[in-house]
This record gives structure tokens, sequence and C-alpha cells, in this order.
């Protein structure tokens, strides 16, 4: 990590407006361009309408674009625990990667040591609970897939942000889409309690296998086919007992 890794680089993006309350969740993502500089300069542009909080180089380097206390523009339509303008309640963060258009490749650890020092940082000053450290594919499954199944979520939770868990292998049935049932149900009403916009209907529906996915892509990133086999839902069971036994942020 550079020595100047701990003080962001002042880089502002004109892209913002007021947050009406104190943020409480960070949402992550890769920036999918062809250079960092690329991803800076768009973020930045008055006419691309997006921008995040921090901006990571593959370096370390971390660029602030907008301050904290201020709404930044890059969740767009999305949905976590309920709320809908995600931008009004988050921090969102950047990671330069090429992304799964431009030949997505593996976080360098320079650029996830300056992450956990930023969110160290940004607890510092703001109430997040693990549970609420999440991708641009949680909140926004039918649009992003970002940042994506190379990401090390487990890495991020053994640094002590985000929740991770290995729940031993649970063999069971397997459920997708066109079945239905209260299997179906309580898969979806779990989802909902870990914060997806899942309402639980009874019927695996299209959406639903989306959600899964998006689930499976942050917590299985060995399994991306939408369907809730056993170690898929045990998985989602040990996350919901784990966020309920944590102490609040």
């Amino acid at each position: 990590m550079p020595a100047d890794a701990g003080t962001p680089i002042e880089a502002p993006s004109p892209n913002f407006d007021i947050r009406k309350s104190p943020p409480d969740m960070v949402v992550l993502h890769y920036t999918g361009m062809t250079s960092g500089e690329a991803a800076l300069a768009r973020l930045c542009d008055p006419a691309a309408k997006v921008s995040a909080h921090y901006l990571i180089e593959q370096d370390g380097r971390v660029f602030r674009l907008v301050a904290e206390e201020r709404r930044a523009w890059h969740a767009g339509v999305s949905f976590w625990r309920g709320e809908r303008d995600v931008n009004a309640r988050s921090i969102g963060v950047e990671l330069v990667n090429p992304g799964h258009e431009w030949g997505y490749v593996p976080f360098p650890a320079p650029q996830m040591d300056a992450l956990i020092g930023l969110l160290d940082a940004i607890r510092g000053r703001w109430s997040i609970a693990d549970s609420d450290i999440v991708g641009h594919s949680d909140v926004a499954p039918d649009r992003k897939i970002d940042p994506g199944e190379l990401f090390p979520w487990r890495r991020l939770a053994d640094a002590g942000h985000g929740l991770w868990v290995d729940p031993p292998p649970a063999p069971g049935a397997e459920i997708g889409e066109g079945e239905q049932g209260a299997a179906v149900f309580a898969l979806q009403a779990g989802l909902t309690r870990l914060g997806y916009d899942c309402p639980p209907t009874g019927i695996y529906d299209a959406a639903t296998g989306v959600i899964v996915s998006a689930f499976q892509r942050h917590w299985r990133a060995d399994l991306i086919d939408g369907r809730a086999d056993g170690d898929t839902r045990a998985r989602l069971m040990a996350l919901l007992r784990l966020r309920a036994a944590a102490p609040s942020a």
C-alpha cells in the first residue's frame, strides 16, 4: 500500500445532492471500465450524472469524490431492507476493476487493504451494521452483478466488515423456478429479512431466481445458478441467525 494510502486524494465530483439523514450502509461497486483514470473522469463528469463517495485504485490509492455528508449518485434504482432510495442512506465505494465486460480480475491485496482501512474510518464516524455492507448486485440484482463473484467477501468479514458464514454442508432438495409451496415461501421470507426485495408469495418466479443468484454471488460464489439447493438455504438461515445475534452498530 502506498505510504499515504490512509489520506484520500481529493478529486471532487459535482454529482451529488443533499442527504436528509446520516448514512447507515455501504455499497461496494466495481468500476467496470478500461482504467481507473477513465472511471474517475466519468464519476467527475457532470454530464454523466453518476458519482461515488470514494474510488480505490488497484495500487491502494483512495480518491474522495463526494463528502460522506452528501448524497452521491451510485446505486441507481435499488432496494435494501425496505429502502428504495439507497443513495439516501449509503456511502458508495468504487473499486477499480475492468469488470466482466473488459476482463474481470481478482481484487489485489493493496486495494483490499485500502478498502479495509477506509471502512475502519467510515465506521468510526457512522453507525453501520455488518449486515448493511453490501454489493451493488445485492441492492440492484436485476441490473447489476458487481463487485462480482471474485470479490473476497470472506476476507472483508475476517477484517471486521460485513457478514460471512461457513455452515456445514446441508444436502437437501433443490427448489427453482416454477415451483410453489411452503419451502419457496420460507426462502422468499428469509431473503426479505436479510434485505432483498423478495416479497414472499410461495411462487418461485424469475424474479426470485434473480435474487437467489445475487445472494449466491455474495455468499456462495462457487455456485451461481439461481436455484436454491440445501447449501444455499443453509447459508441464508445461518446469516439470519448471525445478524440477529450481532450487536447493533
